[in-house]
């Protein structure tokens, strides 16, 4: 994607005046596929190079380890969860500006300026076509009537976790606990896999209904193999009746000791320009979070929806109550 020179040089201000040798540095959770064109293109435009590593895992422990010594900038996690763990442990610092300010809605980041979503998935339902089509809410899936036919990848899973505690914060514990031992034991088999895993057991007739991130529907529509999967199922937006889908996010934040925060600041309001943001979209299947900015011809095409405008920091209340509760229904077990 062309990116205008007097667009960036717009969002990156004095940054843009610095050497060509100045740095910022990237822990990612983020696949190097999805953000290292973002960052070539602001290279580019700033001549910042943009160091990153890539993890899956221990991003927390590792900031605690390196403590004020850390050579990381900015964080870039996968789910709200992972950004209140950083938040807790006290490895974040605020960033503003105006593009910021801006560019991200009150529900979609840290009261404090701690943290900023940078695109949003949601939480679906896959529903075999077999079944032909359902208008289906969180709360079905504890209908009885689905005994033995959904599927679902562990529910300590940040994404399930997520969704649990948006139960807790609707209907309270003691209702989203009954609820959780229902769901557990609708379950065709003990929760594993992935979200795509659960989608192809779908279409090996091993279960009829799962839960599954929006992006992965897109991503199986383009590969060859899963495809197969994907065209075996609807992906449904729940809760269209009433408080919306459950909506989570990527994310990013400055970290506490940043050595180079005004180049930091600067890859920051790159990343939620509209340009960016597009490019955002169309490469993972998310749904851009700057208002005005379309999400790929793909993603459109599963039509519009209603979202829960639950605030993330809401959501993220109740996470421990969420474990809490998993457990006690032994939901993993």
């Amino acid at each position: 994607m062309w990116f205008s020179p007097l667009v960036l040089i717009a969002l990156l201000g004095a940054s843009l005046n610095v050497a060509a040798t100045d740095e910022v540095n990237v822990y990612s959770y983020r696949q190097p596929f999805l953000v290292e064109p973002l960052f070539n293109e602001f290279t580019k435009a700033s001549g910042i190079k943009v160091n990153v590593v890539f993890a899956k895992k221990g991003m927390a422990e590792r900031l605690t380890r390196e403590g004020e010594y850390s050579p990381a900038d900015i964080l870039l996690t996968t789910d709200i969860s992972r950004l209140i763990e950083l938040k807790a442990k006290g490895l974040l610092q605020p960033a503003q500006s105006t593009e910021l300010s801006v560019a991200i809605p009150a529900q979609f980041k840290a009261a404090d300026d701690t943290w900023y979503a940078l695109t949003t998935r949601v939480r679906n339902i896959y529903s075999a076509k077999r079944l032909g089509k359902i208008d289906f809410n969180y709360e079905d899936l504890a209908d009885e009537k689905y005994q033995g036919r959904i599927c679902t990848r562990s529910g300590k899973h940040p994404y399930n976790v997520a969704l649990v505690a948006s139960m807790i914060a609707e209907h309270g514990k003691a209702d989203t606990l009954t609820w959780l031992q229902k769901v557990k034991a609708n379950l065709a088999r003990k929760p594993q896999g992935s979200d795509r895993a659960q989608v192809q057991a779908i279409h090996q007739n091993l279960c009829d209904i799962s839960l599954g991130n929006s992006y992965y529907f897109g991503n199986m529509l383009k590969d060859e193999k899963q495809k197969l999967w994907a065209d075996a199922v609807y992906i449904n937006f729940p809760n269209q009746n009433n408080r919306g889908a459950h909506v989570n996010i990527s994310g990013m934040a400055m970290a506490k000791y940043a050595p180079n925060k005004v180049n930091a600041l600067a890859l920051m309001n790159f990343l939620v320009s509209a340009p960016a943001q597009k490019m955002y979209a169309e490469t993972n299947m998310e749904y851009p979070v700057r208002p005005g900015v379309k999400p790929s011809k793909l993603v459109a095409a599963w039509g519009q929806f209603k979202a829960d405008d639950l605030s993330l920091e809401t959501i993220a209340k109740h996470r421990k109550a969420a474990l809490i509760l998993l457990d006690k229904a032994k939901f993993d077990l």
